[in-house]
């Protein structure tokens, strides 16, 4: 099994990032797919999830409406577009992908917003 992010690094706030995750290994379809991310000196926190065929997400109330959470279960990948982003934002972001009995979880991407 393996969860691959990447499209994480260094911007201005205000700006967008898009992180893509990679899946392998398990059946990608049938799993709840989610970004977490995790500050310095803070616990790991749930940004947003998507369900296993797409319609249906969640996000945490502090990026509503600048994230946004997608699949595509054709390439095995989840994605999170991150628009106008703020320096609280900085975080290592981590792919989670979740069953019933099963969770797996990346090695996780910088992302730093900083002028």
């Amino acid at each position: 099994v393996q969860l691959v992010e990447s499209g994480g690094g260094l911007v201005q706030p205000g700006g967008s990032l898009r992180l893509s995750c990679a899946a392998s290994g398990f059946t990608f379809s049938s799993y709840i797919m989610s970004w977490y991310r995790q500050a310095p000196g803070k616990e790991r926190e749930l940004v947003a999830s998507i369900s296993s065929t797409g319609g249906s997400t969640n996000y945490v109330h502090s990026v509503k409406g600048r994230f946004t959470i997608s699949r595509d279960n054709a390439k095995n990948t989840v994605y999170l577009q991150m628009n106008s982003l703020k320096p609280e934002d900085t975080a290592v972001y981590y792919c989670n992908a979740r069953s019933i009995t099963l969770r797996y979880w990346g090695r996780g991407t910088q992302v730093t917003v900083s002028s």
